[in-house]
């Protein structure tokens, strides 16, 4: 007997409940159930077993993941997809708008989007990183931007992470990242949106032109993308065993005692007398006729 996992479930548990929704947007959208493509028995009582138990095996982050690459894909629309696993966009909008393993875990959203992916997975359907990023990865490209999740950084969950590169330092560090092989500016932004904890950011792609077509060592200061993006290269440099630069540490000498440059207040303006001219050298230091500020 072949039967649908999504049509036969009576459980208890909220998996089943979220699931008997999914069913009936299934039947509502004409979706063929799982019995169509004849998926064996065994798969049946396992997924049972699975959703009975409470044997969630992905994090909220890895659903997420899978959740953006099927959207990425062009697989599914996010409407679509709210409306295949019968969710609101609200929900999935907090949802996708969190970070960490756990964070979301009571979410209705994590448990039907989970029930979706291994639904899939057991009728061997994959979700695959989209074919242009997979393409340009060649074997020894798949890791060349490895994941930073297990580190984090002083400050980091208080948002007070000190920076020592300026604006620009981080604008080159972006311009590099963006042409590695298989890396999108969306996935950046995710990337970089991370970094904020309290409370929790999401960055855009306006916002990263507007950093991005700024020039000079503070112009952009007070810009999430130059604080998400510095910690997100901080941990990827950690990750990767790389040692700080020259000009690394020879800012960390010069704004130490300030605890690294300022990303709350604009560094644009300066009250001079008449005749006085005034700039910020490559390491953010205010040279006014000459001298640096101290």
């Amino acid at each position: 007997m072949l039967f649908s996992p999504l049509n036969a479930l009576h459980l208890p548990h909220p998996l089943a409940q979220n699931n008997r929704r999914v069913a009936t947007q299934r039947h509502k959208h004409g979706l063929s159930p799982a019995s169509d493509q004849g998926m064996p028995i065994s798969n049946e009582a396992r997924l049972l077993f699975e959703l009975e138990n409470g044997l969630v095996t992905d994090s909220c982050d890895v659903v997420r993941r899978k959740i953006r690459t099927l959207i990425d894909n062009g697989e599914m629309k996010v409407g679509e997809f709210q409306k295949e696993v019968n969710i609101t966009p609200n929900a999935y909008s907090r949802f996708m708008s969190q970070h960490g393993k756990d964070k979301g875990s009571e979410s209705s959203v994590y448990l039907a989007a989970w029930a979706f992916f291994k639904t899939r997975e057991i009728q061997g359907i994959k979700t695959t990183p989209n074919k242009k990023a997979k393409s340009s990865q060649g074997p020894a490209e798949k890791d060349s931007v490895p994941s930073i999740d297990d580190i984090e950084l002083d400050g980091e969950k208080d948002d007070k992470v000190p920076v020592f590169d300026t604006c620009d330092d981080v604008r080159k560090k972006i311009n590099a990242h963006l042409k590695k092989p298989g890396v999108t500016q969306a996935a950046f932004l995710r990337a970089a949106s991370t970094s904020f904890h309290n409370p929790p950011k999401t960055l855009n792609a306006r916002q990263l032109s507007a950093f991005r077509s700024k020039k000079g060592a503070l112009n952009g200061n007070t810009s999430g993308v130059f604080y998400g993006a510095y910690v997100y290269f901080e941990k990827l440099r950690i990750k990767e065993g790389k040692p700080k630069s020259k000009k690394r540490q020879e800012m960390e000498e010069i704004h130490a005692k300030d605890g690294g440059l300022d990303t709350k207040r604009m560094q644009d303006r300066l009250l001079t007398l008449a005749g006085d001219h005034w700039h910020h050298d490559a390491y953010g230091r205010t040279i006014l006729n000459g001298e640096v500020l101290l």
